[in-house]
């Protein structure tokens, strides 16, 4: 291997007869001890590989004597996201943590193959120098994060002492998340407990699966509302907080999300008994219909109760109104997610700072159980 001499940084192999045959990531791997064969695969994929003057775009094509291969490294990435000025919806912000509500499409932390345009991102341009950092670094303390394509609320600490509370709360499930979501079918309880254990899929490595080796994972869940013997408005609470939990539990029992890529299926025979402007919308619907639409949480600093709500984005209220021929009006909304708290989280009387994404709900509301 060698290093041209070029402003971008290339690295070239040529492959001896004794690599006839042989893969081609797999035998880069062993050629550039630098970079992953996992890497190596994805540069490959971006097109990032030359043969004189081929483009080679399949990892596993077989490699031939006596071929050049030419490497383009992209430039590299610092460490550190980088601020964005981008729109946020902020329900609650004071000097120890932020809640926002995220909409659907948003990546929560920066990734390969998402380095810019994420909710963490935009926290750092928006917080500014009231972010003092998590561990000595300006960055947000992502404590809990929800799927791109599900919108919704979730706190996020601008310090050490928020991050370690939080964090704190979260470990002991001391936290009251609801979601709301429309699934496939009609669950046979109006009211139910999911206790199944996640893993990941041992094939699908992308996708978790409910296994007897997982770890622990309990969804409550109550049935708002059901249209046309087809499709359910369920409020879903989390006891634990798995990846894609409400997602892998609901197709688990039988009832996929409506608009799940992953484990959710389109129901034909279902499909079929709705009236045709609902079928139209939900071929149309681009994400799982999941919303994170109430969150509540002791204060890690000042130890006050906060619940916050968020209704649903447009599309998935849009959604909503096609199915019930209904406009989801905010007293509707607010009249379910008290249903599922009364049914799945009673709790003894307790003053608490009720608030919802467009404002204040309610002050010093007492929940009596």
């Amino acid at each position: 291997m060698k290093i041209l001499n070029n402003p971008e940084k290339h690295l070239a192999v040529t492959a001896g007869a004794e690599h006839a045959g042989e893969r081609l990531d797999k035998f880069l791997s062993r050629e550039v001890e630098s970079l992953s064969r996992s890497r190596l695969k994805a540069l490959i994929g971006e097109g990032r590989l030359r043969c004189g003057e081929q483009t080679i775009t399949d990892p596993a094509r077989a490699v031939k004597p006596g071929e050049s291969f030419t490497l383009t490294l992209p430039e590299p990435e610092s460490p550190e996201p980088a601020a964005e000025d981008i729109p946020l919806a902020i329900a609650y912000e004071d000097d120890d943590l932020i809640v926002v509500d995220k909409p659907p499409g948003m990546v929560v932390h920066p990734a390969p193959g998402n380095r810019g345009g994420t909710l963490v991102n935009a926290l750092i341009a928006h917080c500014g120098s009231s972010l003092s950092g998590i561990g000595g670094v300006r960055r947000p303390g992502i404590v809990h994060r929800i799927d791109k394509d599900t919108s919704g609320l979730l706190v996020i600490a601008k310090n050490d002492r928020a991050h370690a509370g939080l964090s704190d709360l979260f470990a002991r499930h001391d936290i009251t998340r609801i979601y709301l979501a429309l699934c496939w079918g009609i669950p046979a309880q109006l009211r139910g407990h999911i206790d199944a254990p996640i893993a990941r899929h041992p094939v699908h490595r992308k996708k978790m699966t409910v296994r007897a080796q997982g770890r622990h994972a309990v969804t409550r869940y109550q049935r708002l509302q059901s249209w046309h013997d087809a499709v359910s408005l369920i409020g879903c609470m989390l006891e634990t907080g798995r990846t894609h939990q409400i997602r892998v539990h609901l197709s688990h029992i039988g009832h996929p999300l409506i608009g799940d890529p992953v484990y959710g299926r389109p129901r034909r025979g279902l499909l079929q008994n709705l009236p045709e402007a609902a079928r139209i919308a939900i071929r149309a619907f681009p994400r799982q219909a999941l919303h994170a639409a109430l969150l509540g949480f002791r204060h890690p600093v000042t130890g006050k109760y906060l619940e916050f709500t968020a209704p649903p984005p447009a599309d998935f209220a849009a959604l909503m109104e096609k199915l019930s021929g209904e406009r989801l009006e905010t007293a509707r909304f607010n009249h379910h997610l008290s249903k599922v708290l009364a049914s799945l989280h009673p709790a003894p009387g307790e003053k608490r700072e009720q608030q919802s994404a467009g404002g204040f709900r309610g002050m010093e509301k007492t929940r009596n159980g």
